[in-house]
Formats: C-alpha cells, sequence, structure tokens
C-alpha cells in the first residue's frame, strides 16, 4: 500500500501553492472623501467599523480609523485620511501560511490586488476555517509524528514503566474497543495526545533532539499543542485566555518541531 504524505513540507506547499489570504480576507467598505466626517462617524459606530477606506474618483487612496475620530471630529472625510504605508499592504496573492507572522504584531493589514486596495484581513480573521485547517493539519501532523518516535524509542509492554494505571487502562479500553471492531493495530496506537507527550519527555535524548530545553518546557509547549488542539476540534475561540501573539508564535514552534521530528529516523 502506498505511504500516504504527511511531512510538514507537503502541509506547506499546499498552503503555499493553493490556499491564499484571499481565502480570509474581507472587502474593504468605502467612502467618498468629500462626505461629512460626522456623518461616517456615526455609521461607522452603527455599523462596529473600526476602519473604511477614502475613495476619491473611484480610487481608494487611504484611510479613516474610528478609534481616531471623536463626535466633536468636523469637516470632511479627506481631512481625516490616513495614507497607506507599505507595511501595511499585502499582496492578494500571498500564500495563507505567510500570514500568521505578518499579523503577530499588526491588528490588520490591507489587501492588495493589482494596485489597488481592495481588502483587509485583520487578527480576528485568522479565527476563520482556513487558518483553522492550516493550524489542525500542523498539530495533527506533529502528533503522526511523535507516535513515530515513539515507536522507535519504545515497545507496547515497556509503557508501564512510564505511563500511569489510568493512562494505560484507557488505552487498552480503546484497543478492545477496536479488537471488538476487528479493526486493532496494536496498544501505541490508542495513546492519547497527553501519553505521547509523557513517552517523548521521559527519554532524555528526544528532549535534546528536539530541542525542547528542558523537560518542563517541553511539557509547557506540548500541553499548549494540546490546548490548541482542543481548542480547534471543539471550534472555540482561539485565543480564549491567551493572546494572538502567543498563538502565532506557537504555530511557528509546532512547525520547527515537526521538521526536528521528521529528522528523527
Amino acid at each position: 500500500m502506498k505511504q500516504l504524505k504527511s511531512r510538514s513540507q507537503d502541509l506547506r506547499s499546499l498552503f503555499e501553492n493553493s490556499i491564499t489570504i484571499e481565502y480570509v480576507a474581507e472587502p474593504l467598505k468605502a467612502v467618498n472623501a468629500n462626505l461629512s466626517i460626522q456623518e461616517i462617524f456615526a455609521w461607522m459606530q452603527e455599523q462596529d467599523f473600526d476602519v473604511v477606506g477614502i475613495e476619491t474618483e473611484g480610487i481608494v487612496t487611504g484611510y479613516l480609523e474610528k478609534n481616531n475620530l471623536t463626535h466633536q471630529s468636523s469637516g470632511k472625510c479627506k481631512n481625516h485620511e490616513k495614507a497607506f504605508l507599505p507595511q501595511d499592504l499585502i499582496a492578494i496573492s500571498t500564500p495563507l501560511i505567510k500570514l500568521l507572522p505578518l499579523l503577530q504584531n499588526k491588528t490588520r493589514l490591507f489587501i492588495l490586488d493589482c494596485n489597488s486596495v481592495t481588502g483587509i484581513v485583520t487578527q480576528g480573521d485568522l479565527q476563520k476555517s482556513p487558518v483553522r485547517m492550516l493550524l489542525f493539519s500542523l498539530v495533527t501532523l506533529l502528533e503522526m509524528n511523535l507516535l513515530r518516535i515513539i515507536r522507535l524509542y519504545y515497545f507496547p509492554d515497556s509503557l508501564s514503566n512510564i505511563l500511569t494505571e489510568e493512562r494505560l487502562k484507557t488505552a487498552h479500553k480503546l484497543l478492545q474497543e477496536s479488537r471488538d471492531r476487528n479493526e486493532a493495530t496494536d496498544l501505541l496506537d490508542y495513546l492519547q495526545f497527553c501519553d505521547k507527550r509523557d513517552l517523548i519527555l521521559h527519554h532524555p535524548d528526544l528532549i535534546k533532539k528536539l530541542e525542547l530545553k528542558s523537560k518542563s518546557s517541553g511539557e509547557r509547549f506540548l500541553k499548549n499543542a494540546e490546548k490548541l488542539r482542543n481548542k480547534l476540534a471543539h471550534a472555540q475561540d482561539l485565543v480564549g485566555g491567551s493572546s494572538w501573539f502567543e498563538l502565532i508564535s506557537l504555530a511557528e514552534g509546532l512547525e520547527k518541531l515537526l521538521i526536528l521530528c521528521e529528522q528523527i529516523e
């Protein structure tokens, strides 16, 4: 049977060649530069828009930020227009996988399509399905590789020296259920993420090869990875209890760890 591809390079290739930021961006609402700023400020509050484009002769030339406006703001929209800076712009063809680090320290980027600003992408857009697919793929590939490494370093009958009786009981229960369905392979296939984490961290050589620094730091990182997987699996808020900076740092760490896992043979 042909082995299925499950390398980080394959995942990166998919998200670089097929899935771009176009799939998570939103159109940028734009208003005429000559409209009253008081009218537009009230409209932005009503629509809950933080940013709108400024349109002059059919071309979006800049933008308004609600945070920079008040009820006392006066004049026309063009009097409060902010110019687009190069670091605020991103091409619509940019691969989705490259968007995460760009939004780590920015709340938004404007989408450039054929030299025209047409859309906007914010940190909130990272909650959308394509980004969740990317993150879930990273975590899933990591878990697959952790199991592969465990098979290299452990035998099923050696697990009792490391895992608790309760954890082993859970694995044996899942194994028996699969046997009843005539689907079982071996006990290692029924380990949970926390079991794989403990087995990896029990081996000093693996901590070194995977550059986890120490058992405690490796435990923190892999626990965060497990929390992310659970949030993704249950369609929960990705940054509940953390921040976008932390989430994006975790995603970068997952990709790095996955590459190191693949080097162990």
